[in-house]
């Protein structure tokens, strides 16, 4: 069980021969989905060498064109390589409209199955579940509707304890399934084995919390809480708060303080301002309240774990 979050692109605005906007490739429980799709992604996809046709779910936070004009270029390009497989897109209820008339108006029409799930709503929803993930919207504080996205592995069955399980000879094949969900084992003379004793509890769940552009926000502290890895947008430094709170946006004091009131394990800042110079500074000024944080980097890959 693992995680692994590609960062295609971590800047805010416009892009620049060396800094890219928003966009972001995750592995999470053999699943793969791109949040947000800034100018250039897939170009960026293709740098990373990653296969187009593992993507088949895509998260836009919201419609900044930093964060999904890359998007309409992305799909005419599956329609062109006569894409077989479905694409699923999560996003604000107008992205439909902006996309359907932009195939329209370019007669670009595709092949295969384009499905839109819009959202609306202020509330965080489960929005996409398998038998693997599951995601959930977290409600942001913008300046139009943006949501950012929680991805949660789903809780594997228990692990047979097989060199126990040999102690008792009317234990059958066919009885791991059951065991392996949690129950107890009957025996034929009615005596209970408990199932603590014939398994062994699986590695707890993974999950990555994405907030996109949002001002500081203390409502989403319990939706990402104690998440193993957050990436929150660290737009401004201090000495541009007033500008953050205009633009509604965050400093990387605020992002590391939601951090920190969150007690996730691990922090990534990014969509840095083109103003700054110097990155480094939004890591000195991060991690004086969050020890645990990391710059994201354009091409960087951070990867998590679970060794429990």
């Amino acid at each position: 069980m693992s995680i692994q979050l590609t960062i295609l692109g971590c800047h805010s605005a416009t892009p620049r021969s060396d800094a890219h906007p928003t966009s972001q490739y995750l592995e999470i429980n053999n699943r793969h989905f791109l949040i947000d799709c800034g100018e250039g992604t897939q170009m960026q996809l293709r740098k990373n060498k990653i296969k187009f046709s593992r993507i088949k779910h895509v998260f836009i936070s919201h419609l900044h064109g930093d964060h999904f004009f890359g998007l309409i270029g992305l799909i005419s390009t599956f329609g062109l390589l006569n894409r077989p497989h479905e694409l699923h897109i999560y996003g604000p209820k107008d992205l439909k409209v902006i996309i359907e008339t932009q195939l329209r108006l370019t007669k670009s029409w595709v092949d295969f199955p384009l499905h839109f799930h819009l959202l609306s709503s202020d509330k965080s929803e489960l929005i996409f579940e398998d038998k693997q993930v599951s995601v959930y919207t977290i409600p942001l504080n913008h300046r139009i509707y943006t949501n950012g996205f929680l991805f949660k592995e789903k809780r594997k069955d228990r692990k047979l304890a097989l060199d126990k399980i040999k102690s008792y000879p009317d234990i059958y094949i066919c009885d791991y399934h059951k065991i392996k969900k949690g129950f107890d084992f009957v025996r034929e003379n009615g005596e209970i084995i408990s199932n603590d004793l014939l398994t062994e509890s699986p590695h707890e769940p993974l999950s990555y919390a994405f907030c996109s552009d949002t001002s500081y926000h203390e409502s989403i502290i319990p939706i990402i809480k104690e998440v193993d890895l957050l990436y929150h947008e660290a737009t401004f430094l201090e000495d541009n708060k007033e500008l953050a709170e205009k633009t509604k946006h965050s400093t990387a004091k605020e992002a590391a303080t939601i951090a920190k009131k969150a007690m996730v394990k691990r922090l990534i800042i990014g969509h840095f301002s083109n103003r700054y110079k110097d990155e480094q500074r939004f890591l000195k000024e991060a991690s004086e309240v969050f020890a645990e944080v990391k710059l994201a980097e354009t091409d960087k890959v951070f990867t998590i774990i679970n060794k429990d």
